[in-house]
């Protein structure tokens, strides 16, 4: 399961990013990591956004990651037959759900950062900021992180949780990271084009991918 784990949970984390919910926000989301400047005709040096923005996927990552491992431990006792069910069942239904915040505008509400609270900055508050962001997780999102966590939690051990999660942080990271470097330049503004363009078929593709995984763990197929 593990090999088939990995580069899931990474593309899913990929798809979350590039969801309706926050690819739209990303320059918002910016602001809020690494200041209000950043949108301004003297934004802050690249190296004081990059950190920044490491800081806010660390914050992020070691939530999740820890989110993982309690549920390994709350649920590590029981038979894996029965965490296999549960955890094809939990996919096949955040898949369902993901696929209607599409089309159901009330199954999309969702927390937003937003500019009016971009006042502050500092390293401290871009790391604290990541952790907000992961417990604060929006339902058009929360899907996703629902399923990678019922992955999480299939696993043997406590131990297990933590390379489907990390992956996932990684696939939700990394456009973060590249979004960030590439602020304010014409590839940035392409970039951020063609994944708004392309949002709600990346939440598609994802809601799509959490129900086959069910189904190939409902069966026992993987």
């Amino acid at each position: 399961m593990i090999a088939v784990s990995l580069p899931l949970a990474f593309g899913l984390g990929i798809a979350s990013f590039a969801s309706p919910c926050v690819v739209p926000l990303v320059p918002v989301y910016l602001a809020n990591i690494a200041g209000l400047s950043v949108l301004s005709d003297t934004p802050p040096s690249r190296r004081h956004i990059l950190l920044s923005t490491l800081l806010f996927v660390g914050g992020f990552s070691i939530v999740f990651i820890l989110m993982g491992t309690a549920l390994q431990i709350v649920f590590g006792s029981i038979p894996m037959t029965v965490k296999e069910r549960i955890a094809g069942i939990l996919l096949i239904l955040f898949g369902i759900f993901l696929f209607l915040s599409t089309k159901i505008p009330q199954f999309s509400f969702q927390r937003r950062l937003s500019l009016d609270k971009a006042r502050g900055t500092g390293y401290v508050r871009s790391f604290m900021l990541g952790g907000i962001f992961s417990i604060g997780w929006t339902p058009c999102i929360g899907p996703i992180i629902g399923g990678v966590l019922a992955m999480a939690a299939y696993g043997g051990n406590a131990a297990a949780a933590i390379p489907p999660l990390t992956a996932y942080s990684l696939g939700l990271g990394v456009p973060f990271i590249l979004m960030g470097a590439l602020l304010g330049t014409p590839a940035g503004a392409r970039l951020m084009k063609a994944m708004t363009k392309h949002a709600y078929l990346a939440t598609a593709i994802g809601s799509l991918t959490l129900m086959v995984v069910g189904v190939l763990m409902l069966t026992g197929t993987i």
